[in-house]
């Protein structure tokens, strides 16, 4: 075991990769210190709570529960029971313009593959190579290695966790889901290709021309059994809550309503934060071994200021711009949801060109006895992407948010029962909620787009050039959801123990 004594972390931001790591190094002995600008801990994945609802602020779903998963490991690990939760299945039921039946996307294995021999005639061959991709991905993801790797120590875990099946997958590294949908003459299938554009957009924050292959076919396998997305029973905040309740019994501390202003650099290495107590206002410099950022790579920029390196400052600068997200949270009477309607839906309302903004929402609607709503009621909360800069420069932002409010519950009354008699609390967010309640540079979610430039190898490293300073959560590889930035979490801890031997 490594030589953690005395050895000081901080961590900034609690969300769910910034509290995995914390907990993480404080049960592997190492003085951690958690800083959150917001009143409560878990970011995107927290709650809020309007006239008895409890309300999911952006993530709804959570992979990697399942024995062996990514969540599950973590939690063997700290010693703490993982939240209880049900399988999503189907993990999403969409909807198409103009089409009443949903594409369900199903659990079992073999229930999905007739569900889409039946959706998509003639694509089951595009199916199977992304089948055959996402398995060897996901044993080489198991084994742990570290991407991409920035030093010797990165390297040798890369390599061994290489198998020979892991070489299977090297012809696909600069391929497209497009380019692959082209190669076996699927282009002109429009229902495969928007199907495929919504979901892609959901994981990887572009369509199927630009997403990596690799990374499609991960985010496109893991809904199915062994493995699976899973509806936390209470709400998201339960995972964060565990995760806090980990870091305390293991000595750790988390300080709510702390901002860290700025990061200190002494000699090419991240020595101390500024600390600013929201409440008081007084502020201070807290010193650190380690300084681990779970914060946008924009924002990390920003609290490097002149510290930061000019190359790392200029690849910030040239990412493709993000995106943001408009939602509505709804309180309803449990008489607004048709019949067995599914936790998840996706809904496209027309073929006007490309997903356009505000016109593919997606859906996640509460369980009866859940904990997310009172008895013979419910929450249906409704995603959809937007332009952050709309929300920025708008002359009128009350009825910019207004007109977004109103389109979208319109839009969702084509399925649910949304009279006025059944609305109980309506509520949105827009980009500049965001930027408020999380501090994410101008509101922006989701981390990077998964476009073949920034995926695996060629993303943003958990290791910065700067000596001390890591990086967590959706900005980092894997990225996105809580079980990629839990991930990037457990590749941080590993590297910060690897520098005590």
């Amino acid at each position: 075991m490594p030589n953690q004594q005395g050895q000081k972390v901080v961590v900034i931001g609690a969300g769910i990769g910034g509290l995995t790591a914390a907990a993480l190094l404080a049960k592997r002995g190492y003085e951690v210190q958690v800083f959150e600008q917001a009143a409560m801990p878990g970011g995107c994945a927290s709650t809020f709570k309007r006239r008895g609802f409890t309300f999911d602020v952006g993530a709804t779903q959570v992979a990697g529960l399942e024995p062996g998963g990514i969540h599950h490991q973590i939690f063997a690990e700290l010693g703490i029971e993982p939240p209880a939760a049900t399988p999503c299945d189907p993990a999403c039921a969409v909807y198409l313009p103009g089409e009443t039946a949903p594409i369900n996307v199903w659990r079992d294995p073999q229930r999905w593959q007739q569900e889409r021999q039946r959706q998509f005639p003639g694509s089951e061959p595009f199916w199977q190579l992304l089948t055959s991709l996402f398995n060897y991905s996901w044993r080489f993801q198991t084994r742990q290695p570290v991407l991409p790797p920035r030093n010797l120590w990165d390297m040798g875990q890369l390599l061994q966790a290489v198998r020979p099946d892991t070489l299977l997958t090297l012809p696909y590294t600069f391929s497209t889901v497009g380019q692959i949908l082209r190669g076996y003459g699927l282009e002109g299938d429009r229902r495969l290709q928007t199907f495929l554009d919504m979901q892609l957009k959901l994981y990887s924050q572009v369509n199927a021309d630009e997403t990596a292959l690799l990374y499609a076919a991960t985010a496109l396998g893991v809904s199915q059994a062994p493995q699976g997305l899973y509806h936390l029973q209470g709400s998201m905040q339960v995972l964060s809550d565990r995760l806090v309740v980990a870091l305390k019994q293991a000595g750790g501390q988390i300080h709510l309503r702390h901002s860290v202003e700025a990061i200190q650099v002494e000699q090419a290495h991240a020595s101390a934060v500024a600390v600013r107590n929201q409440k008081t206002g007084t502020t201070w410099t807290v010193a650190a071994d380690h300084i681990i950022a779970n914060v946008t790579p924009q924002n990390l920029v920003k609290l490097l200021g002149a510290a930061a390196p000019p190359g790392y400052e200029r690849r910030v600068e040239k990412l493709p711009p993000a995106a943001g997200a408009f939602v509505v949270y709804l309180g309803v009477e449990q008489a607004a949801l048709p019949p067995d309607c599914p936790p998840h839906l996706q809904f496209l309302y027309d073929y006007a060109g490309p997903i356009a903004e505000n016109n593919s929402l997606f859906v996640s609607v509460s369980h009866p006895g859940d904990g997310r709503a009172p008895a013979g009621k419910a929450t249906v909360v409704a995603s959809s992407f937007t332009d952050v800069n709309l929300w920025w420069r708008s002359p009128d932002y009350a009825a910019l948010k207004q007109q977004y409010t109103e389109t979208a519950i319109a839009k969702l009354s084509q399925y649910f029962d949304l009279r006025a008699a059944n609305l109980i609390h309506v509520e949105a967010a827009t980009p500049r909620t965001f930027q408020k309640f999380t501090n994410r540079d101008r509101g922006i979610v989701g981390g990077i787009g998964q476009r073949v430039s920034t995926f695996g190898p060629f993303g943003f490293a958990n290791r910065t050039p700067i000596s001390g300073l890591w990086l967590v959560g959706d900005g980092t590889h894997p990225g996105e959801g809580t079980a990629g930035v839990s991930y990037s979490a457990l590749t941080v801890a590993r590297q910060v123990a690897a520098t005590a031997r």
